[in-house]
């Protein structure tokens, strides 16, 4: 089908549906099992592999085998689509999940289409990464096995708790740093996800910022926690802080915690295999 043709059909459907001038949100759980369920974005996309069967997925982002999407094997030989009108609403979707996929108009676009829209909701703590949780699974109508993925990430808590209370050692300053030379303090889930590990934050400035390389001309973090990104030499970002001596030394001379970039890339539920990692480093 081309591009016209799909544009085409996008408007026919759109201009059906907006006679119905009401937005059409998910319907509370247990009314509404989707069963052809599209995924704009790898975040969004991490839900539905984990939560519905394949068969019930009509189409994922187009990111979903990339190395920063935790269950990209899980999406091989799955479908996949644009994030844009014309190509979703030609599927016939009767549900459409997203994070941010789609633009900021998305979610209203679609629920004016006649589709049902499940909104991933972002997290600040891990207490929210599992009200989201369970938030989409009943969206998904699974709240059992989104019940499921709390308790796992219940128990892990505990197990990781006992382990840094019995460690009984003060907590090392942790420096968080990305490829993109990028690091960040109170307020976000990462420096959540180093205090669940037992760490101090190296860096107490909220929110995400450049590496700060003055700092670290006089004050050294103990840790490194480096999220790889799969980015090399080419990363569109290589002329950043990171390039810098003295970012590039904290690699060099210190002990270096490497993250698999997707364990954070998104605020969900696996965001505990960077906290495991980073325990047990601090711990040793």
């Amino acid at each position: 089908m081309g591009a016209m043709t799909r544009t085409i059909l996008a408007c026919l459907l759109f201009s059906l549906a907006a006679c119905d001038t009401g937005i059409r949100t998910v319907p509370q759980a247990g009314d509404f099992r989707p069963m052809r369920i599209v995924s704009l974005d790898y975040c969004a996309d991490q839900y539905v592999l984990q939560l519905v069967e394949p068969e019930r997925i009509l189409a994922l982002s187009r990111d979903a085998e990339r190395e920063f999407s935790y269950l990209r094997e899980r999406a091989a030989g799955l479908p996949t689509v644009r994030p844009a009108a014309e190509d979703v609403l030609v599927l016939g979707p009767d549900l459409v999940i997203r994070s941010y996929g789609g633009g900021p108009n998305a979610a209203a676009f679609y629920a004016r289409a006649g589709v049902a829209v499940l909104n991933v909701g972002n997290a600040g703590t891990i207490d929210e990464v599992m009200a989201v949780m369970a938030n989409v699974a009943a969206g998904l109508g699974e709240p059992e096995r989104g019940a499921a993925v709390i308790e796992g990430m219940r128990r892990r808590l505990g197990v990781l708790s006992e382990l840094t209370r019995s460690a009984g050692t003060i907590p090392p300053r942790t420096l968080y740093m990305t490829p993109a030379g990028v690091t960040t303090g109170p307020g976000s889930l990462v420096h959540e996800t180093l205090l669940a590990a037992g760490l101090e934050n190296y860096e107490q400035t909220p929110g995400w910022h450049s590496i700060p390389l003055e700092r670290l001309a006089r004050e050294q973090p103990e840790l490194v926690a480096y999220a790889s990104f799969g980015a090399g030499a080419e990363h569109p970002d290589a002329w950043s802080a990171m390039r810098h001596p003295l970012a590039q030394s904290q690699l060099a001379d210190r002990e270096v915690v490497p993250l698999d970039g997707a364990w954070t890339a998104c605020g969900a539920w696996f965001l505990l295999d960077a906290v495991e990692a980073l325990a047990r480093s601090a711990t040793q």
